[in-house]
C-alpha cells in the first residue's frame, strides 16, 4: 500500500512549521505511520544545497541558478526519503514542494513556468503531492509575523526580500489553487492556531483519509 504525500505552502510567517508538527501529532494520535520532512532539504545532502540556496552571500545567486539547485535538492529528497517512504506505506508531511518553485522562482523570480514545468518532469516524473494545504494570510501579517519571530536570529535570502516580491509569490499561489482546486485547498491562516489545525483536518476529514 502506497502512503499519502501530503504538502503544506505558503508565504512567510503563515505558521507552516506550527502546523507541520500539529498534524503529525494528529496523524500520530491516529496510529498513521508517517515522516515529516521539508524543501529545500530532508536528507543530509539536500541540507548542503539548502544552505547553498538560503545563505546570505556577497556574489549573487542568480535566478537560474537558484530554480536548477531547488531541482537538484529535490531529486535528491525524493530519491533518498519520500519515494521510500511513501512505497513502505508511510504518509510523508512536507514542509513545501514544488508548489513552492512556482510561486518564489516562477511568480517572485519572474522565471519561466514552462521551464519550471519541464524540470518537474525530469525531476519527479508523474510524482505529484496527493494533497496541498496552502495556509494563506495577507503580506502585511506574515512579515509582522516573521519579524516578531526572526528577533536576533539571522535571516536567509527569502526572508531578506521586500514585500512587493511577496505580494507576487502569494498571488501565485492563489492562482495555482485555483486552477488545482481539486488538489490544493487554501486554509485562512489568519485564525487562531487551533482553528487552522481544525481546518486542515476537514479537509483530511473530507477525503476520509482520516475519521
Amino acid at each position: 500500500m502506497t502512503g499519502r504525500f501530503v504538502t503544506l505552502e505558503g508565504i512567510e510567517g503563515v505558521g507552516k512549521t506550527t502546523q507541520v508538527a500539529r498534524l503529525s501529532a494528529a496523524l500520530t494520535a491516529r496510529g498513521i505511520d508517517h515522516v515529516v520532512t521539508r524543501e529545500p532539504g530532508g536528507t543530509p545532502l539536500a541540507e548542503k544545497i539548502r544552505e547553498l540556496v538560503l545563505s546570505p552571500r556577497e556574489e549573487a545567486l542568480p535566478p537560474v541558478a537558484e530554480l536548477l539547485l531547488m531541482f537538484a535538492a529535490r531529486a535528491v529528497h525524493l530519491a533518498n526519503h519520500i519515494e521510500p517512504a511513501l512505497a513502505a506505506g508511510r504518509w510523508v508531511i512536507c514542509d513545501r514542494f514544488t508548489d513552492a518553485t512556482y510561486a518564489y522562482q516562477g511568480a517572485g523570480r519572474g522565471m519561466n513556468q514552462g521551464d519550471i514545468r519541464y524540470l518537474e518532469s525530469c525531476v519527479q516524473g508523474a510524482r505529484r503531492p496527493d494533497l496541498t494545504l496552502l495556509l494563506d494570510v495577507s503580506v502585511a501579517v506574515g512579515m509582522g509575523r516573521s519579524r516578531k519571530r526572526d528577533v536576533g536570529k539571522d535571516r536567509d535570502r527569502f526572508e531578506l526580500e521586500r514585500a512587493e516580491f511577496f505580494e507576487r509569490v502569494r498571488e501565485g499561489y492563489l492562482q495555482r489553487a485555483r486552477s488545482d482546486f481539486e488538489r490544493m485547498a487554501i486554509i485562512d491562516a489568519g485564525q487562531g492556531v487551533d482553528e487552522v489545525t481544525a481546518s486542515m483536518l476537514k479537509v483530511l476529514e473530507s477525503k476520509s483519509w482520516i475519521s
